[in-house]
């Protein structure tokens, strides 16, 4: 896919910082802090360490090492310093109610701290990301920007409760190598979309789709985009596939009307959405624009008639309230293409029913979103694992969860559709996507990106 080259402009980065760096270390040193290894308190930053790959590009490698001399000079004129330690004035209510999913406290991460306590240590790290050629990002504009990488990488922090001064590398990575580079792409989108329009006209929010299979990342992913978009004073709206799932009611007489279909039993696949509802809820979101505009997001209750699951009663329903900037609509199986009936066929007999009912789903969804983010994954079989890691910390936490068993039936029940889906989705895009608007990140089973072969 190509990519369009992000344009950031430095002069907009106004300083947000007050002490100067002159020649103290970056990040002070990371302390030995055994009493902060727990402290995480969301779902996905309990996965697995992070594989940190450094860019191989010669033009990369000859740029980085006249730009690291100038780097201080920068910092010090810039004003960033070393706030990331010592600024507190940025810390605010991170449990602000956003509407968004939170999870479970789990971590296993590495425990050891990062070792990162010059500037030149953390440009190099920054720039070792696998995202930042794909984003078209050079090392002048990393070192140009990097008041704004500290002050976003520090948000997410005190976002996850993590200890900024003993960051293990797995949770550096997982902020300076994912969160930070896909943010700065959805601003780069926003822009984008804004420049389209004129002085006073009225800009209806951006919708960026994200598809990504169950258990990667994504809704923590979202989590994190959201709240940086609270700090940088764009509202954004959070929606997923799910809050669109028929009520319990309905999928009662959709699993009748197809007795013989365990694809249809229960919540998940195509069919087992209320398009009309998602198109009136889609419409109203989109033209969220103006101030004092307000209303609230549906939400599904998994929980409800005993996992089956049922609409939650709207009275729980979080409220947004316009201009939108940007809505995030996430789902595992957004920007499916329906495909040949023998091709589904050859998957799973069963699925050429809800093959059917995804011929539906372009005009209820697709069309209504702008740029797409597509997380890639090489062997669907992670999605089982992922989900029992989540099912078998719950259990561990006193929680109710799945057993084993049941977490390989619910799953079995996704897997023909990933296998007949996936592949022209990642070969040619979500339906209606330009290429120019579509990012497309490969991760490893640890749910980390990697640079694609």
């Amino acid at each position: 896919m190509t990519m369009a080259m992000l344009n950031f402009s430095t002069q907009s980065m106004k300083p947000s910082f007050t002490t100067n760096l002159d020649d103290k270390l970056f990040y002070h040193h990371y302390f030995n802090n055994n009493t902060y290894r727990n402290t995480i308190n969301y779902n996905t930053f309990h996965h697995h360490h992070f594989s940190v790959s450094v860019s191989k590009s010669p033009r990369f490698r000859s740029s980085k090492s006249s730009i690291i001399s100038q780097l201080q000079t920068h910092l010090s004129k810039s004003g960033c310093g070393c706030s990331w330690i010592q600024d507190k004035s940025i810390a605010d209510d991170t449990d602000a109610k956003m509407g968004s999913r939170q999870g479970p406290i789990n971590s296993a991460f590495a425990t050891s701290p990062a070792q990162v306590s010059s500037v030149k240590d953390l440009f190099e790290f920054i720039c070792s990301g696998p995202l930042i050629e794909k984003l078209g990002l050079t090392p002048d504009m990393v070192a140009e920007s990097i008041d704004k990488w500290l002050e976003y990488g520090s948000r997410i922090s005190k976002l996850f409760k993590l200890n900024e001064l003993s960051l293990t590398t797995p949770q550096k990575a997982r902020i300076f190598h994912y969160y930070i580079p896909v943010f700065l792409w959805c601003e780069q989108q926003i822009s984008d979309h804004r420049s389209k329009y004129k002085d006073g006209d009225d800009i209806p929010p951006i919708v960026i789709g994200f598809s990504a299979p169950q258990g990667c990342g994504k809704t923590t992913l979202v989590y994190a985009l959201e709240y940086l978009f609270k700090v940088t004073k764009r509202k954004a709206a959070t929606i997923s596939i799910d809050d669109f799932y028929l009520t319990a009611k309905n999928q009662a007489k959709l699993r009748e009307s197809n007795p013989e279909n365990s694809l249809l039993e229960f919540r998940g696949n195509a069919g087992s959405h209320d398009l009309s509802f998602s198109i009136e809820t889609l419409t109203a979101l989109t033209k969220l624009s103006k101030e004092g505009m307000k209303m609230k997001l549906p939400r599904y209750d998994k929980s409800a008639y005993n996992g089956r699951g049922d609409r939650a009663d709207p009275s729980t329903w979080p409220e947004v309230e316009g201009p939108l900037t940007v809505i995030l609509y996430e789902g595992w199986m957004l920007g499916f293409k329906p495909q040949p009936v023998e091709v589904v066929k050859a998957v799973d007999p069963q699925l050429e029913t809800v093959n059917k009912y995804l011929e539906l789903y372009f005009d209820a969804w697709y069309k209504f979103i702008n740029s797409w983010i597509v997380i890639k994954i090489t062997d669907p079989s992670c999605v089982y694992q992922w989900r029992l890691q989540a099912e078998i910390a719950m259990r561990d936490d006193g929680k109710p969860g799945m057993t084993d068993e049941e977490v390989m039936d619910f799953v079995s029940r996704y897997l023909p559709a990933y296998k007949a889906y996936l592949p022209s989705l990642y070969e040619e895009g979500p339906s209606g996507s330009d290429p120019d608007h579509l990012l497309v990140i490969e991760i490893d089973e640890g749910r980390n990106p990697i640079l694609a072969g």
